[in-house]
């Protein structure tokens, strides 16, 4: 697991717990299924561009705030 992946997982669960948001809050917002955001968090999974400009805007930040 590359150390940019788990970065960025971290930061979007650090965001999301910030706006008081669930996992199921998000995925039901950009139609994603949970396990696949558990994985982002964990860092397990690679994102695409449009997955990240999706959680971006569900998130109310910036892609550059997401990759911090």
């Amino acid at each position: 697991m590359s150390q940019i992946s788990k970065k960025l997982g971290q930061n979007i669960k650090h965001i999301r717990l910030n706006r008081k948001m669930s996992q199921g809050d998000i995925c039901r917002a950009i139609d994603m299924d949970r396990s696949y955001m558990s994985a982002i968090e964990s860092g397990k999974k690679n994102v695409t561009i449009a997955v990240l400009e999706k959680l971006a805007s569900t998130l109310d930040v910036s892609v550059s705030e997401l990759l911090k």
